[in-house]
């Protein structure tokens, strides 16, 4: 009997009003929640960059700028610690990470040895490494090791993050983030309208300034041709073409003495210039380095350039000035911010950029809500043509379920993606399932009891453990998607995992307690009767009787795709391979694809292709890898821009470093075979082990027919295939489940049934399951690819494909096996194996 106490009830409903007073919100306007009251929470989801529009960078810290300056750190010590000591010595040079010197005393070589130990200890830097070495005729090198630098990387990369996050806010952007990535990385993430190629100018910059003296013992050319002094460096300035100039290594004040900058942009000429105010210390070193050094030349250098080298006329004791720069207005600005911010310990280039539009965001916002009404809107009329009153009891349970997946993601604040709007909709699919298969199961249990409402207790009771398993597998396939994917992959994981948890829930307390309320007030004595259902009730499809012609044409199609695979190959995003992916609108007119392929050829940037997409005006750019490191990359997109920023708008920028890529990669590789390995072992526990071998048949028969169709069609294989393959992955098996779930009741139940009949039987009591569960799951991927928009078209393309082969594969490739591994040697057809025989084909249950 189907009986819930009234507090039960109560609870249940109490849930189901938390959530929706929880989701509510989200419908609000700013102002409109903002004059909620306190206790009523202001939860709300959080859009995804590809949403709302911004920019998703990563930095990486240049592990050779650490080393320059760690080298350069060493020799100025062992120069300062000899001459202290007054031990004469030649040859004094850094290079790689080995600093190298040669004693010409050899009386002095053993208390070189004992004054350059400490710095062997700790090389005068925290954290760091070095090896002291002593060589023949007084050669002696310390040795900076591997571990040192990469310990001095990641301490960079730590003092980076409060300065990344200064500028940000100095460039006036408020909803940003900035976290920790590795030992060696910076992810950022700023939302709304963003100049990602301005932004990403003043994060790649040091930005450390210094004043310093001109060596007027040569000029910088006679310098060049000849040797110049230990303590001097050539540095070049920031003219078109460079000057060389010979600096003093020694800096008197850096952009660290300076607490007040401003930039100053002169109305009449337009000339700009940087206005500084000094610190009590950096006052006091100007003055006196100024006062000694009348008629010399100052060298302002910025990053290792010259920006400026005035005739020092008088002493500056007032500790404050204007620095020349050579600038655009923009240019001052951003300088301005650089150095009040602070100079960064190292250079950090860009090795991933994902930057949209926030219109590019609005339009993916409204075809994903179309897309997801549409859904909901075919799923719920199927339910209740197929299902009548249960069919809207099934409805409502979907709404609510929709409801208690908004109020989960606002309270954990999870931030809501176009492939997590994916996610929604497909769940609004697959929700139906547990509905689904506990009418199915409650009509079998009505033709052995008497009364129906023993039927239907018994339907829930038994239907529980099938719909656990059928849903642990896609659940498994998503919490691996979440460690490996993209942030826009974590959204779908996330919608996708979350559904899979409310959609238990829901169909075990709220779809009961209804169906509950629904018996007490009707007393119904049987289901409503449905035509559509009844086609299949009395199914008696001999489905083994053709497994060894249905495998081996499925065997010789996953040859020909594994072949197509290793010679043709997939045709790779740029998740995978590398390079950039660029979506523009014309500003005026069309998109005029002949003349963009010709302007962007003569960039040289190899092999660029371009295409229309999504209407006239719309065309995409994909941009091959450049070969040439992290930096290539974004040079190239960033001649991309300003070639075509003046007639088309950038709608999204993709550019993905060979770093990022090859992590990508080997994370993608990782992950699949992760999830096919727990999710396989999950089934081994669960069932016996021939069942755990049918299902490892049937899901690599599933992955290689995918790829295939990826070869197939040349869709580009990036990261949201990945999902799509392992989603479908979890699909397939989730349907696989059911049927040997079933296969596994009747072997206890038929103990002589031959294997044959006996699957035959088990497929054709879960056939309305089957396909009412494909039906539904078709009809919102449908939706999605009709009106989901151009972005996650391919995805959803490979979805439907993987739907109609997961179930196919469940049939035809999962069942199949169990015979050919003997699940049950084959029973003599006597007596009673006849009678059990005609009771199962009926499709009833003896």
């Amino acid at each position: 009997m189907l009986h819930f106490s009234r507090w039960k009830t109560l609870l249940i409903w109490l849930v189901a009003f938390a959530a929706i007073v929880i989701a509510a919100p989200n419908l609000l306007t700013e102002a409109q929640r903002s004059s909620l009251p306190d206790w009523l929470g202001h939860d709300r989801l959080t859009l995804g960059l590809d949403l709302q529009g911004g920019s998703h960078i990563v930095l990486k810290v240049e592990r050779s700028d650490v080393v320059k300056d760690r080298l350069e750190e060493l020799v100025a010590n062992v120069r300062n610690a000899l001459r202290g000591a007054s031990i004469r010595y030649t040859g004094l040079t850094g290079n790689d990470q080995t600093v190298t010197v040669r004693i010409t005393d050899p009386a002095q070589i053993k208390a070189a040895v004992d004054l350059l130990k400490p710095l062997a200890t700790a090389g005068g830097h925290s954290g760091s490494e070095v090896a002291l070495q002593q060589g023949e005729e007084g050669q002696l090198s310390l040795q900076i090791s591997d571990a040192g630098i990469t310990a001095d990387v990641a301490s960079a990369r730590s003092r980076s993050l409060d300065i990344v996050g200064r500028r940000i806010a100095g460039f006036g952007y408020e909803n940003f983030l900035v976290r920790p990535d590795g030992a060696d990385r910076i992810v950022l993430q700023v939302l709304g309208s963003v100049d990602a190629e301005r932004l990403k100018n003043i994060l790649n910059q040091p930005a450390k300034l210094s004043f310093h003296l001109i060596d007027e013992s040569m000029s910088g050319q006679e310098a060049l041709n000849g040797r110049w002094p230990a303590t001097s460096q050539v540095l070049y300035s920031l003219d078109d073409p460079p000057i060389p100039y010979l600096v003093d290594r020694t800096a008197f004040v850096t952009g660290s003495n300076m607490v007040d900058i401003e930039p100053i942009v002169d109305p009449q000429t337009q000339e700009t210039s940087i206005a500084y105010r000094l610190d009590a210390e950096g006052t006091q070193r100007l003055a006196q380095a100024t006062e000694q050094n009348i008629g010399k030349h100052l060298a302002i250098v910025f990053d290792d350039q010259v920006m400026s080298s005035p005739v020092i006329d008088a002493a500056i004791t007032g500790g404050e000035g204007r620095i020349s720069a050579n600038f655009s207005e923009d240019g001052v600005r951003d300088l301005a911010i650089m150095l009040r911010a602070g100079a960064l310990p190292a250079t950090l280039t860009s090795v991933e950029e994902r930057s949209v539009s926030p219109r590019f965001g609005a339009d993916s916002i409204f075809n994903g809500l179309i897309a997801g009404l549409v859904a909901v809107v075919l799923v719920a009329a199927l339910m209740i043509a197929l299902y009548r009153i249960l069919g809207i009891i099934a409805v409502v349970s979907l709404f609510l379920n929709l409801i208690l997946i908004i109020a989960v993601l606002s309270l954990v604040g999870a931030t809501l993606t176009l492939p997590g709007i994916a996610g929604i909709v497909l769940i609004v699919g697959m929700a139906v399932d547990s509905n689904v298969l506990i009418y199915e199961r409650i009509r079998e249990e009505e033709k052995t009891t008497h009364f129906f409402a023993e039927a239907v207790g018994r339907g829930f009771s038994r239907a529980f453990s099938t719909i656990v398993d059928a849903n642990v597998t896609i659940f498994i396939a998503a919490i691996i998607l979440f460690f490996l994917g993209s942030e826009s992959i974590r959204g779908f994981a996330v919608t996708l995992a979350v559904g899979i948890l409310t959609t238990v829930f829901t169909a075990f307390t709220l779809t009961r307690s209804i169906v509950a309320v629904w018996l007490s007030a009707r007393h119904p004595r049987h289901l409503p009767k449905s035509v559509l259902t009844h086609l299949f009730e009395h199914a008696n499809i001999r489905f083994m009787g053709i497994r060894r012609y249905v495998f081996t044409a499925s065997a010789v199609i996953s040859l020909i795709a594994m072949a197509a695979f290793a010679t043709v190959g997939l045709h790779l995003g740029i998740d995978f391979s590398g390079g950039s992916l660029i979506e523009v609108t014309a500003k005026q007119g069309n998109a005029d694809i002949a003349d963009l392929h010709s302007r962007l050829n003569d960039l040289n940037l190899g092999d660029v292709s371009v295409e229309r997409t999504g209407g006239p005006s719309n065309a995409r750019i994909r941009i091959a890898s450049q070969g040439g490191g992290e930096n290539a990359e974004q040079s190239a997109a960033t001649l991309v821009r300003g070639e075509l920023q003046e007639d088309y708008d950038f709608r999204r920028v993709d550019v993905v470093g060979p770093a990022i890529s090859g992590e990508l990669t080997m994370m993608a590789t990782l992950g699949v075979l992760a999830a096919l390995a727990a999710i396989l072992i999950y089934i081994w526990i669960r069932f016996e082990w021939q069942f755990a071998v049918g299902a490892i048949v049937a899901t690599l028969h599933d992955v290689i027919i995918m790829l295939g169709l990826f070869v197939l069609t040349g869709i580009e294989f990036n990261m949201t295939s990945i999902a799509a393959v392992l989603t479908i992955v979890g699909y397939s098996l989730n349907d696989t489940v059911v049927v040997y779930d079933r296969m596994r009741e009747n072997l206890k139940r038929y103990k002589k049934m031959p294997l044959p009949i006996l699957i035959d039987a088990s497929i054709n009591q879960t056939l309305s399951r089957t396909i009412l569960t494909a039906a539904t799951t078709l009809i919102a991927l449908l939706a999605l690819f009709l009106f989901g928009g151009e972005v996650i078209r391919s995805f959803t393309f490979a979805m439907l494909f993987g739907v109609a082969l997961g179930t196919f594969s469940s049939i035809y490739i999962a069942a199949p096996v169990l015979i050919v591994f003997r699940l049950r040697p084959e029973a003599p057809d006597g007596e009673e194996s006849n009678k059990t025989d005609a009771g199962v084909r009926s499709g009833t249950v003896v």
